[in-house]
């Protein structure tokens, strides 16, 4: 789950580590109080949860209050297209106005997962303010990693190390070395996928600020954290995934135009690979998992004729606790609250398969009933000229 980055700042500020004074506004009369506390002069940034937003003209410096509501009202109501959020953009609801500062130095600061050793890892540069992808593709030489051993944690010589590694000034060591100790107090206490800060500033009379942040959280770790939740924007995610979230249905948006509903997520990855041999590309990541209802079934495969990206279906489903013929009654319901004009491949195997298979058949509805995926893969692709 993913925040705004007044969010993400308020949390930093409750661990210690030091934010430009500002607020975040929707109406003018909250835009005037903002600029009266800050004296008349501010940063106006847009609230999206996606980068790039300064190239995309949704950041900008304002000297009055006047001006402040001016950029605001353009600002809200309109969506926001940048590198990150596609043609589509994202709509913006309120804007983040903050104290003008003045800049010496910018750096990175980030921790994630990483996957190879399973354990946080901390990222640092000096080049601040940039797309760190870029960094790494140009001069990866410029960044910094520190793994922390999650049982042991991370340790107050790794911080030292990351802030010389740097090339933070020497009277700003520990300072900065306790900033980076509080960043990750942050991503352990509250679950993050990932703790950024780009970029982290100094400025010309010697502060260390978080001019920028973004906070990830795992979304399977929030029922740990009931007031995270309540941060959720769902304007700012995809309608369908918010959608199958609702009834606890695993489902990722991707490009390509093939829908597919899997029970198991190693199964829906070995789907995913199927496709793509077949010269197509999955629309979608979906894994009603293993104990799903007809119910859920059901919504699951009603998402997938939702979306207009998709153009063929298929469903890939291994019996066990969720049994295919559970499956085959919630295809079968979903298909009968719409129109069905798009190619359904299915392939069951497993309990009660022959059941499921049945179902399908004696439905009225046109599927193609697969005995593998080698076979659905080959009809996949010969639906391809048909759709």
């Amino acid at each position: 789950m993913k925040v705004h980055e007044y969010q993400a700042k308020a949390i930093l500020s409750q661990f210690g580590i030091p934010v430009p004074d500002g607020g975040v506004a929707s109406t003018s009369q909250e835009v005037n109080n903002i600029m009266d506390k800050l004296g008349g002069s501010g940063v106006v940034k847009a609230q999206i949860h996606a980068g790039g937003r300064g190239m995309a003209g949704g950041v900008k410096v304002v000297g009055s209050a006047e001006e402040a509501e001016t950029i605001t009202e353009k600002l809200l109501g309109t969506k926001l297209v940048t590198h990150q959020t596609g043609p589509e953009g994202a709509s913006v609801d309120n804007v983040l106005i903050e104290q003008t500062l003045s800049v010496a130095k910018e750096y990175y600061l980030a921790i994630v997962i990483d996957g190879s050793t399973r354990s946080p890892v901390i990222m640092a540069s000096e080049a601040g303010g940039m797309d760190i992808e870029e960094v790494a593709a140009k001069t990866p030489e410029k960044i910094i990693r520190v793994n922390v051993d999650s049982i042991v944690g991370l340790q107050p010589f790794q911080c030292r190390a990351l802030a010389y590694g740097i090339n933070i000034p020497g009277d700003l060591i520990r300072p900065a070395s306790t900033l980076i100790a509080n960043l990750y107090k942050v991503f352990e206490a509250k679950d993050c996928s990932l703790a950024e800060i780009n970029p982290l500033a100094i400025t010309e009379d010697g502060q260390l600020l978080a001019l920028d942040a973004k906070l990830n959280f795992d979304d399977d770790a929030l029922f740990r954290h009931p007031d995270l939740g309540e941060l959720r924007d769902p304007s700012q995610e995809d309608p369908l995934e918010v959608e199958a979230s609702k009834f606890g249905i695993n489902y990722v948006k991707l490009d390509g135009d093939v829908g597919c509903m899997v029970n198991g997520a190693g199964l829906a990855m070995a789907t995913m690979d199927s496709i793509s041999m077949a010269d197509a590309m999955p629309a979608n990541f979906l894994d009603v998992g293993g104990g799903a209802t007809e119910e859920q079934v059901s919504q699951a495969f009603s998402i997938l004729l939702a979306d207009p990206q998709v153009k063929r279906i298929l469903v890939n489903v291994f019996g066990g606790i969720l049994r295919c013929d559970v499956a085959a009654r919630g295809i079968v319901a979903a298909c009968k609250e719409t129109e069905i004009r798009i190619p359904i491949v299915v392939r069951m195997l497993g309990t009660n398969a022959d059941e499921g298979k049945d179902i399908l058949a004696s439905s009225g509805l046109t599927i193609s009933l697969v005995k593998d995926l080698k076979e659905a893969a080959s009809v996949i692709k010969e639906s391809a000229s048909n759709t």
